[in-house]
């Protein structure tokens, strides 16, 4: 197994089981045990978001991640390995730090596409094996 795939798929877990431990004690502090309100400025919201978000993505990532780990990938796969996990790190640091999710922000368009673009060559190469 690659470690470079195996550190991604850790950076991405790590990522999703991150944001729901911070999820659940932010209920836990303000008392919210289900829901959140829709406010794009409140903090609950963007970490709800976030998770939901990061919880879409990262299963079948982690899954592409180990799949083609395990195959000896050529260098142009580690990189979309490493690109898509720095793409979901960006995009939930977009959506928690910046002080609205009411309008796009740049860091947030490049985790997004990023997301895509490197989400899409690792698909592509399940072609190639």
């Amino acid at each position: 197994m690659n470690s470079i795939a195996l550190a991604c798929t850790a950076a991405l877990g790590l990522l999703l089981f991150a944001l729901g431990l911070s999820v659940s004690i932010l209920r836990s502090r303000v008392g919210v045990q289900s829901g959140y309100a829709s406010e794009p400025d409140q903090l609950l919201t963007k970490l709800v978001r976030a998770h939901g978000n990061t919880a879409e993505y990262v299963p079948f990532l982690a899954v592409l991640c180990l799949y083609l780990g395990s195959q000896h990938p050529p260098h142009w796969q580690l990189w979309c390995m490493v690109g898509v996990t720095v793409c979901r790190l960006l995009l939930v640091v977009a959506l928690i730090a910046w002080p609205s999710m009411r309008k796009p922000n740049p860091a947030r368009a490049i985790g997004a596409l990023g997301t895509y673009a490197f989400g899409a060559g690792l698909c592509i190469a399940l072609f190639n094996g």
